[in-house]
């Protein structure tokens, strides 16, 4: 190269941001749920896990969904938006299941999970965020094609 030319780079687009406007709201109530089911469930597994094992996993589970969807919304980007529609759907699911297995048989889990109740515990945010971070990122699809 010669002293007067710049070197030209090619430029890297960055992905296509899914926390714009609501989307932030998103990943504060993510981010939440983060910290009260790992910080939850490492307590509990810490200290009284034989008591309730099945509980305490599906807790830890749940806080590790809640990560990475969390990490998927703020990375951004199609392939981003995808894993975090698939954690969605998945953690809907979990709720969905782990809800009504916990009002069939209460002695399965002697003591409550994230997602017991369909989240009753935690104000029912656990059955209602899936819903919305879904709705919210079939919308993004359409935003990022248009």
């Amino acid at each position: 190269m010669t002293s007067g030319q710049a070197e030209v780079r090619p430029v890297e687009e960055k992905p296509a941001r899914l926390i714009g406007g609501p989307g932030l709201l998103l990943v504060w109530f993510y981010g939440v749920m983060v910290v009260g089911a790992v910080s939850r469930s490492a307590y509990q597994i810490a200290t009284e896990f034989d008591r309730a094992p099945l509980a305490y996993s599906l807790s830890a589970v749940a806080g590790l969904v809640y990560g990475f969807i969390t990490y998927s919304l703020v990375r951004g980007g199609e392939t981003a938006r995808r894993a975090a529609q698939v954690c969605c759907a998945a953690e809907l699911a979990g709720v969905l299941v782990v809800g009504t297995w916990t009002l069939v048989d209460r002695d399965a889990f002697p003591d409550s999970t994230v997602w017991s109740d369909y989240g009753m515990g935690y104000v029912f945010i656990p059955v209602l965020l899936p819903l919305t971070a879904l709705f919210w990122l079939r919308g993004a699809r359409a935003r990022q094609a248009g």
